[in-house]
């Protein structure tokens, strides 16, 4: 179940897609003002649909757990202020951008649902993973949503997880990742680092080509 700001809402990516009809409309490329491109998959984007659906209607409708949802003048990646108590867990979304509420909640659920012993259901992937190879794998998710949002339901742009997205397109997920958080996931950090010298400064340099702007953990404000 969930509780939204005052009061319950219907995810807006939900009724988009139930008002979709059997086929779903093809995606387009989005478009920044970079001149950077996303293309999806339509194939993709069929499956990451039927999951995102299952996984918002389970939110809403599974009175085994709460998601509890404020919004933040903050920019809210889907880590922002996550946390999780008992069958309890707490999201925070901007409302400037209403797609993006249900890829909060979408990372919250996911959460919840590894420390419910539940995740076969909803990452089978990823059901046996911990610590970083587990936040990866659902951060890719809700990457992939996102550009389901983008590209087939014409999400407005939103900066958090448009970042997100391309870098994970990019082949940038890692460094996005561990420039954003640099106070986790140290073993990883140094491991992949080792393993990949120079992608660091790669990922930096384009990342400032792509957004103008220094990434998520390297702004001084």
């Amino acid at each position: 179940m969930i509780i939204c700001g005052l009061s319950a809402f219907l995810l807006p990516v939900t009724t988009a897609c139930a008002g979709a009809g059997p086929r779903l409309p093809d995606p387009r490329p989005v478009v920044i003002f970079s001149g950077e491109r996303l293309h999806a998959d339509y194939d993709e984007m069929v499956e990451v649909h039927e999951w995102f659906v299952s996984s918002q209607r389970n939110i809403e409708e599974d009175p085994t757990f709460l998601i509890i949802a404020g919004p933040s003048t903050d920019e809210a990646y889907p880590w922002s202020g996550h946390r999780i108590e008992g069958d309890t867990a707490w999201a925070s979304y901007n409302p400037r951008s209403p797609f993006s509420q249900s890829i909060q909640l979408a990372y919250a659920h996911l959460r919840l649902m590894d420390r419910m012993g539940r995740l076969e259901e909803w990452l089978p992937e990823a059901s046996s993973a911990t610590g970083y190879e587990l936040e990866r794998a659902i951060l890719r998710r809700c990457a992939r949503a996102w550009m389901l949002a983008r590209t087939v339901f014409g999400a407005d742009p939103f900066g958090p997880l448009d970042e997100l997205v391309y870098a994970d397109e990019a082949g940038h997920l890692d460094a996005f990742i561990f420039t954003a958080r640099p106070s986790e996931f140290a073993r990883e950090r140094v491991e992949w680092a080792r393993a990949n010298p120079g992608a660091t400064d790669a990922y930096r340099e384009w990342f400032l080509s792509t957004f103008n702007r220094e990434p998520p953990g390297l702004r001084s404000n």
